[in-house]
């Protein structure tokens, strides 16, 4: 029993001292460029998507346009109207994209203040 108690005992005191010391400013400066990369990359991909749907966009805009172009006077205002309609919905695309960033930003503040939190416990 004693030797049991020994060796969990040692083995606590091994995981004690791998610990990081939260106020290291070593460990705050690492912490801050893992925030800063997930950051980076959460508007990188965000921006990327806005890019795409904005292309797609102006792609179908362009083909309907090409299209009316082709139609009589009242099927081209029906295809003007289409087309609004199309950027309309980029518009929210790209908004929905804002959005997602924004939560990005929120997540990665409360996973630091959570990280926080638990270092100042141990």
């Amino acid at each position: 029993m004693n030797t049991a108690a020994a060796a969990k005992k040692a083995l606590i005191e091994k995981s004690r001292s791998v610990k990081v010391d939260p106020t290291d400013p070593a460990f705050v400066e690492r912490q801050a460029a893992r925030q800063a990369t997930a950051l980076a990359r959460a508007e990188r991909q965000g921006a990327s998507k806005v890019a795409k749907a904005q292309a797609a966009a102006e792609l179908r805009a362009t083909k309907e346009a090409a299209e009316a172009v082709a139609l009589s006077e009242k099927e081209a205002a029906e295809a003007v109207a289409l087309s609004e309609k199309e950027k309309l919905l980029a518009e929210k695309v790209l908004t929905t994209e804002q959005i997602h960033a924004i939560e990005a930003e929120r997540k990665a503040a409360r996973d630091a203040k959570y990280a926080a939190r638990k270092a100042r416990q141990r």
